[in-house]
Order: structure tokens, then sequence, then C-alpha cells
């Protein structure tokens, strides 16, 4: 199981409604429909995930992270999830905005481009960096908005948002509760997970006529 599925598994409470954003062929829908009685549904980009996904039963639809999220009626999950996807969109403090509308809570998971073996990699290389987390070369990657530990702290605050739990992620090793604000931890994850929340009700919100149900027939 990937580590961030396992640490998102922990904190997804039982029976829980949970949006699932770049839910690929349903992995983790599958895995919190089973092991947290979730009641789970999945945006997704591409087509052949999307049939995978229906193929298994899952209630997804094909959509863009970056242009279909105001569809959905505010507040209307539980969570919103969003795993190793962040770095994919064009406009990721919207996306993130948007999550955080149409979900009580956000879980967010990044490749940290702070980690000390990405920084290592251009002091002594001069070129991009390739690591396990970010294994495709600069030319074919589909991460378009890379950012540090540090970044993704500042973009919390920015849009005023509660985070109630960070953890690193990294090496095949369980989940670790970190401080996201410790300059240590910007050099020692090489990936990072956030739970965030509103502080208040006003952030990100939408107007009414943007909300309905992209999964009513």
């Amino acid at each position: 199981m990937r580590e961030d599925f396992r640490e998102i598994l922990r904190l997804v409470r039982p029976g829980a409604r949970v949006l699932d954003v770049g839910c690929g062929e349903g992995d983790l829908l599958e895995l919190l429909a089973r092991e947290k009685q979730a009641d789970g549904r999945g945006l997704e980009l591409e087509a052949p995930n999307v049939s995978a996904c229906l193929a298994r039963g899952l209630a997804v639809v094909q959509g863009d992270a970056d242009s279909d999220l105001d569809q959905f009626p505010t507040k209307a999950f539980d969570y919103a999830v969003l795993s190793q996807t962040l770095q994919a969109t064009r406009n990721p403090r919207h996306v993130l905005s948007e999550l955080l509308r149409i979900a009580d809570r956000a879980i967010v998971s990044f490749p940290n481009f702070g980690h000390w073996r990405v920084r290592w990699s251009l002091l002594t290389r001069g070129r991009m960096p390739e690591t396990e987390v970010l294994p495709e070369p600069w030319w074919s990657t589909p991460n378009i908005h890379l950012c540090s530990l540090a970044d993704f702290a500042a973009l919390t605050e920015d849009l005023d948002l509660r985070v109630e739990h960070c953890a690193a992620l990294g090496g095949g090793r369980r989940a670790r509760a970190i401080n996201p604000d410790g300059a240590l931890e910007n050099w020692r994850a090489e990936s990072a997970l956030f739970l965030l929340s509103r502080r208040s009700d006003g952030v990100g919100e939408a107007p009414p006529d943007h909300q309905h149900d992209l999964f009513e027939a």
C-alpha cells in the first residue's frame, strides 16, 4: 500500500463522504470503501482511468480539477483528497481553495522540492532532479507547479487555512507527524501530507449558480 494512502486511511473517519480528485484507477476509493465504509466519489482526467474505475463499480466522473471543481456543491463532502496531484494542476491555489469549499477538510499530499536529494542534485549536477518521487525527466513530467514544504505551508497561511495535521513521507517508512514550519523538515521530508480545514466559512466559497452535482443522472 502506498504510504500516503495508509495515512489517508488513518485520517478519514468511518462512513465519511469523500471526493478523490485525480483518483486514477480508483485504488484509494476502493480502499476507503472497504476499510472505512466511506461514501466515495472520484474526479479523474484520463478516460482509460475513468473506465477502470467504473469497471470496479466506483462512482467516478471524467473532469479536470482546474476547471470542474466549481461544479460541485458547497460542503458536499466531509473530505476532499488530492494525492500527489496538486503539482500537476495549472492553478494550484484555486484548486486548493475549491477543495475547502466543497469539503469540510482537504487531504493533500505532494513531493517536496525542498528535500535534500533535490537540492543536492541541483547543486552538483545543475540539472532538474530525478528521484523516486520525481522520476520523470523535465521534458516529459506532468508536474508543472513543483513546490517545497515551506512553499505549501506559506500558501495555507495566505488562504487562511488551518493545518490540523502534517506528516512527512518517504523512504518506504510510515508517515511521521511533523511541524510544517520547521526548517529542518523542509530538508528531510521527501513528500508531505497535510490535513486542512477552513479558519472561517468564507474561504473559497463560490456563488450558488456554480453548485450542482456532477454525479446526478
